[in-house]
């Protein structure tokens, strides 16, 4: 085990691994962060913030001298950097299991070989592909292999025509092309693996977007109870199967009818998972130093229905939020995370909203949003 007051090394500076950076400060460690940018969230707080490349060797060699251990905090990090460091120092989660994540293609022949359902889809490489994938893939929506997120590099295509304009705009990068479901929600599933292979899993989100960026996180999940411990049971396998050790998200759909869809996984803490910071016993970021200084799980149990809203840069628009709106609410929590310039999409925080129900949370959380996002009409 790792204790405190050893210093942890971050790969990434953004505000997931600010979110670290707090949460591995309140319990007694010291942090290095490697990120390229001069005003990086995480940076502003680390101990040390190296100012380098994620490639760059010098500074992964002060990252592995002077880091008892390091881990991550965005899946885009070069796996081959991660590699290198595991031959230096402790690294987790390991860069062959995050490489599955950064490639839709291996991660959706991932889920099939560990039993998870998956949305019908084909693989993309070439324009001949597109020609031959089967019909029933259309409506689909056309998803860059690598490099995508929030919604960027995907378009919904109708028909084979649309899809080689789709992927011919994309640069004619490896794709996939997947059946659009017709959803009743999308869930998420954070859970966490330690060094010793024992696993516990959060509480299931349910997620709602808008432009493909989510909006409002609602816990616990309003699905089904068998639902819910499927997705959990899944995520967990997941974890298993690629050895992992961290904290490691599964986002899945619901279809209509039911089914259980697992669609992508993420490698570190995830967005739907920052509920845990208020509602639950141990938070992911906690979850993430326990796991990567070997230390046993936290708990996980929720202690009070909570729903998570994004602050995205709109809301910044016409000037400062109406942050009164939220905090006339006492049961809400505002966490904002010191990024410089607001940009419309840009996740600039989030506010959780704790209720006696998940329904109740939801009431009240919508309705400070509503005076944080003026013009948007649900």
């Amino acid at each position: 085990m790792i204790f405190p007051d050893a210093m942890l090394g971050m790969l990434g500076g953004g505000q997931l691994g600010r979110m670290f950076t707090l949460a591995a400060h309140s319990m007694g460690y010291r942090v290095t962060v490697l990120d390229p940018d001069p005003l990086s969230p995480a940076g502003a707080i680390a101990d040390v913030h190296l100012k380098a490349a994620y490639q760059d060797v010098e500074a992964l060699q002060q990252l592995a001298d002077s880091c008892a251990a390091v881990t991550t905090e965005f899946e885009n990090v070069p796996a081959e950097s991660l590699r290198w460091l595991a031959n230096h120092c402790t690294v987790r989660p390991g860069g062959d299991a995050v490489a599955v994540a950064q490639d839709r293609i291996r991660e959706k022949a991932f889920f099939r070989a560990a039993g998870l359902g998956v949305a019908p889809y084909a693989v993309i490489e070439s324009d001949d592909d597109l020609v031959h994938a089967p019909k029933t893939l259309f409506p689909g929506i056309l998803k860059r292999a690598r490099f995508g997120y929030d919604g960027k590099g995907q378009a919904r295509v109708a028909d084979v025509e649309e899809a080689r304009k789709a992927f011919k705009a994309m640069g004619a990068e490896s794709c996939v092309l997947e059946q659009r479901i017709e959803l009743q929600c999308e869930i998420s599933a954070v859970v966490a693996r330690g060094a010793d292979g024992l696993g516990r899993s959060f509480p299931v989100a349910e997620n709602r977007h808008r432009d493909g960026i989510l909006d409002v996180s609602i816990v616990p999940a309003r699905v089904p109870g068998d639902l819910a411990k499927l997705a959990e049971e899944w995520a967990l396998r997941v974890a298993a199967r690629l050895e992992y050790c961290g904290v490691l998200a599964v986002e899945f759909f619901v279809t209509r009818d039911g089914q259980l869809l697992a669609n992508e996984m993420a490698p570190r803490p995830h967005n739907s998972g920052h509920y845990t910071i208020d509602a639950c016993a141990t938070s992911q970021f906690e979850q993430q130093v326990r796991t990567l200084c070997g230390l046993p799980l936290g708990d996980t149990r929720l202690l009070s229905p909570v729903v998570m809203v994004n602050l995205l840069g709109e809301a910044w628009q016409h000037g400062q939020p109406q942050w009164e709106r939220v905090f006339l609410a006492p049961e809400a929590k505002l966490h904002l995370y010191g990024k410089h310039e607001a940009r419309a999409g840009r996740k600039m925080g989030h506010f959780t909203m704790l209720g006696a129900g998940a329904d109740a949370a939801l009431q009240k959380a919508l309705i400070a949003r509503s005076a944080l996002y003026p013009d948007w009409n649900d």
